[in-house]
């Protein structure tokens, strides 16, 4: 869903429908204007400043008034709301591409993880054709937003989590470690893995071992892969926790 002017985004807003981001045109002011912003901010909704010409093209030539908003298919959940009874969260460092999204979303469902954890920026929005993708599992699994994953890592940290990053070039393979309970699984984005400053965040960094010319999977294969060894692992211990020492 997009909403384009100032009246239709700061009635969504006042009335608290589920919106993604908002962005204003670069150079635009007023009270009104002002007055979404302050709403923006108040309800933590992400707030971008562009160059006219996006918002122009993003309208396809419907009059904007410096103000466009894209819309949600849900809210997003609150990190704080997650964490407790935790076992398993999937944490996303730039998974842009919604079939991917849904992809994940769905596996991450199957394999038994409590919530789905992404960036503001960097992220596919809750869109229509992540919940197609996502074949119904979108309804039966948190999706928590925050501002900086690595950050949040270090949250995770506090509450107990260890934090396996899956990078072509870590040290463990995702089938030879020990999962500790509570886990945070960190996907990387397509085509660039994670990001440096989120790797320096992952207690161990795993990979996957693969043959041929492709040195990595799709980041949603990838997901099903790792995922579903920890699902195994809980099954044949009892879903009983690995008992580590940070």
């Amino acid at each position: 869903m997009q909403l384009a002017g100032i009246h239709p985004v700061r009635e969504a807003l006042r009335a608290h429908h589920p919106i993604d981001r908002v962005v204003i045109a670069q150079g635009a002011a007023g009270p009104r204007l002002q007055e979404i912003i302050d709403l923006c901010r108040a309800q933590g909704v992400p707030l971008r400043f562009e160059p006219r010409e996006l918002l122009d093209r993003a309208t396809k030539g419907t009059p904007h008034q410096g103000v466009i908003a894209f819309g949600a298919t849900r809210q997003y959940a609150d990190l704080s709301d997650i964490l407790e009874d935790s076992k398993l969260l999937v944490v996303l460092d730039g998974v842009e591409d919604p079939h991917n999204f849904g992809a994940i979303i769905r596996t991450a469902h199957a394999a038994g993880a409590s919530a789905i954890v992404v960036p503001e920026r960097r992220a596919a929005p809750l869109t229509e054709t992540v919940a197609k993708a996502s074949a119904g599992a979108l309804e039966h699994i948190p999706i928590a937003r925050v501002t900086n994953v690595s950050q949040t890592l270090e949250r995770l940290k506090q509450k107990g989590f260890w934090i396996y990053g899956l990078d072509e070039r870590g040290a463990g393979i995702y089938d030879h470690i020990d999962y500790a309970i509570p886990t945070a699984i960190v996907l990387g984005g397509e085509g660039k893995g994670l990001h440096q400053g989120v790797q320096k965040h992952c207690d161990v960094l795993v990979r996957i071992p693969v043959t041929g010319a492709v040195s990595s999977l799709n980041v949603s294969v990838a997901a099903g892969v790792v995922l579903f060894e920890w699902r195994r692992r809980q099954v044949a211990e009892g879903g009983q926790p690995n008992s580590l020492a940070r």
